[in-house]
C-alpha cells in the first residue's frame, strides 16, 4: 500500500506524503541545525484533497510515509458553481474537483485542455498542469510608439480571462506560451 518511508533528508520541496490519511505536497521545507549536530526540518504542507495547509516539524529518526499516488490523464470540461469537471482520458468517466483545491490552475484551462491527474486511493484528488501552456490572446492594447526604454511590457488578456504581462509587440488573436509555474509570458507560439 505504501511506496516507502522517507527520512528527514528525503523529505523535500515537492515531495508528496501521507499524513492524517490524506496526501499532502510539501510546499516549504526549512532545515535547521540544533545543538550537537542534530537537525530538524520545519515543513509546510498542502492537502491535495481540500487545499488546507499544515505545518509539521520532523527531526532525527522521524520518518514520513510517501503517498501512494497514481497518475493519469484527463481533459478539462467546465466549471459549475464551486466544482470543476474533468473527463478521465482512459476510462472516459467524468469527475469533479473543488475549485478551491485547484489553486490558480483554472486561469490556464480551456475546454478540452489535457492535464495530469493525481489519484489517491482510487479517487482523483488533484491535477498538475504542464509547465508551459499555449493560450490565445483575446485583448492586447496597442503598444505606445517610443515607449521602449528597457523591457517594456503591456497587460494582455488571454482566452481564459487571465491577465499577464507581455512584450509590446504581442497582438490580439496571437497565441502565446505562458509558464504556469511563474505565471509569466515565455514566447509567441509557433504557427
Amino acid at each position: 500500500m505504501y511506496k516507502n518511508m522517507l527520512d528527514i533528508s528525503q523529505v523535500k520541496l515537492g515531495s508528496i506524503v501521507k499524513t492524517n490519511d490524506a496526501p499532502y505536497v510539501i510546499i516549504r521545507a526549512d532545515q535547521k541545525q540544533v545543538g550537537r549536530g542534530g537537525s530538524i526540518k520545519v515543513l509546510k504542507m498542502k492537502n491535495l484533497i481540500n487545499g488546507s495547509v499544515l505545518e509539521k516539524t520532523i527531526q532525527g529518526n522521524d520518518k514520513m510515509v510517501e503517498a501512494d499516488l497514481e497518475r493519469g490523464k484527463a481533459s478539462y470540461l467546465y466549471v459549475d458553481g464551486e466544482e470543476a469537471y474533468f473527463m478521465d482520458s482512459t476510462s472516459y468517466e467524468q469527475f469533479s474537483l473543488e475549485k478551491s483545491s485547484l489553486g490558480n490552475a483554472l486561469k490556464y484551462l480551456t475546454e478540452g485542455a489535457e492535464v495530469d491527474i493525481l489519484i489517491f486511493e482510487e479517487k482523483p484528488v488533484s491535477i498538475q498542469l504542464p509547465t508551459k501552456i499555449k493560450l490565445k490572446v483575446t485583448e492586447a492594447p496597442p503598444g505606445v510608439k517610443g515607449d521602449t526604454a528597457g523591457s517594456a511590457t503591456k497587460t494582455i488578456i488571454l482566452e481564459t480571462g487571465h491577465r499577464v504581462n507581455a512584450p509590446l509587440f504581442i497582438k490580439e488573436g496571437e497565441e502565446v506560451i505562458i509558464n504556469t509555474d511563474t505565471d509569466s509570458y515565455v514566447e509567441r507560439a509557433n504557427k
